[in-house]
């Protein structure tokens, strides 16, 4: 019997390394087609500490509709609302491609609806959907796009 647990064991390690290499393979870095958005080393760090501030949100509404807590979740969809969206340099915006704008702009009216609705319908589950949707927004411009930073020293 353990003879037999071991067999299963090996067989499974041996098909999930073969799947890791093939999704390294896959994913090689020459393979990643995104466009890239041409920004500077500041600007590079205004626009991930605001995917950052996304990220944040969204734990923070999750958990909070986790608990039934709509008021939070209003608060926490909120602060990713068109109010964070003005704080972009126009400067900025204007290097940003149009359909990298167009997303943004209606992620940020997403979340504002969803914090209005939060506090209207107080239903988990259609916040849940819109969070949903709008996520769908966010996985999209990741798909399109990418920031890179400096590049490395070969050396490193």
């Amino acid at each position: 019997m353990k003879l037999h647990h071991l067999l299963l064991a090996s067989v499974l390690s041996l098909n999930t390394t073969a799947a890791l290499a093939q999704h390294a393979h896959d994913h090689a870095p020459g393979s990643d087609n995104r466009v890239v958005l041409a920004l500077t080393p500041d600007e590079r760090v205004m626009i991930l500490e605001e995917m950052r501030l996304f990220l944040d949100g969204v734990q923070k509404m999750t958990g909070a509709l986790g608990k039934q807590a709509m008021p939070a979740v209003a608060e926490a969809a909120r602060g990713m609302g068109r109010k964070l969206a003005h704080e972009v340099p126009p400067a900025l915006r204007a290097k940003l491609p149009l359909e990298f704008r167009q997303l943004g702009a209606s992620v940020h009216g997403d979340f504002d609806q969803i914090a209005l609705d939060a506090e209207s319908l107080k239903d988990v589950s259609y916040s849940l959907s819109q969070l949903s949707a709008t996520l769908q927004k966010c996985v999209s411009c990741h798909t399109m796009y990418q920031i890179q930073g400096p590049a490395l020293d070969a050396r490193h």
